[in-house]
Parts: structure tokens; sequence; C-alpha cells
């Protein structure tokens, strides 16, 4: 995260392309190790995506709940710069399901 750091701040360059994979992977781990089960699909794209929250498993087709966002926004989200309701009212984060408000979870570290 160190790596993107001053970026989300706006005091640096736009990190490498794997730099910024390498952190929307670690902080998309720690979510689903603090929000483990599989009733959730959080997705990063390009970079990732994984199962979070406990409740009904997930198996076939499009999960019914869902949140996607660029890889900025789940990194402001993950540190903290960004507010989960200010970050869905804005239309950064697509939220759909009843399972799908990870304010809950959010911010996961602070830098």
């Amino acid at each position: 995260m160190l790596a993107v750091s001053d970026w989300l701040r706006g005091e640096g360059p736009e990190p490498a392309r794997a730099e910024l994979a390498a952190a929307v992977r670690l902080s998309l781990r720690a979510l689903a190790q603090d929000a483990p089960g599989h009733s959730v699909e959080v997705r990063v794209p390009p970079f990732a995506a994984v199962q979070c929250v406990a409740g009904p498993r997930h198996t076939r087709g499009t999960p019914p709940n869902v949140v996607e966002t660029d890889p900025r926004t789940w990194l402001e989200l993950a540190t903290g710069r960004v507010d989960w309701a200010e970050a869905v009212a804005a239309a950064r984060v697509s939220a759909s399901g009843s399972r799908a408000d990870l304010a809950h979870w959010l911010p996961l570290l602070r830098s």
C-alpha cells in the first residue's frame, strides 16, 4: 500500500500497474479475511474479485449481491479516504443486493 499512498493523497504520480494491482489484491484479501463468507462478490476490475460476507453461498451465474468499483475508489475506501455512503451516492461504487453494503468493514486500514 505504501507504493500507492502518495498517489491516493494526490501528492504523487499514478503508480505502476503492478503496484496498483498488488495494492488492490492485498486489500481485497484483507476484506475477505475480515468478512469471511460467500454472499457478496466484490469486483475491482481489471485486477481482482473476492467473495466475502457471511450468508447464503452463491454458486452459479451473476451473484445477487455485487459490489464493483474502480481501483482508485476501492483503495480510497480501504484506507478511509472516502466514506462508503459518499462513494455510493456519487456513483463511484455500484452496490446491488441486500448484503452489498460494506460500510461495516471499511476502512480496512488507515494510511
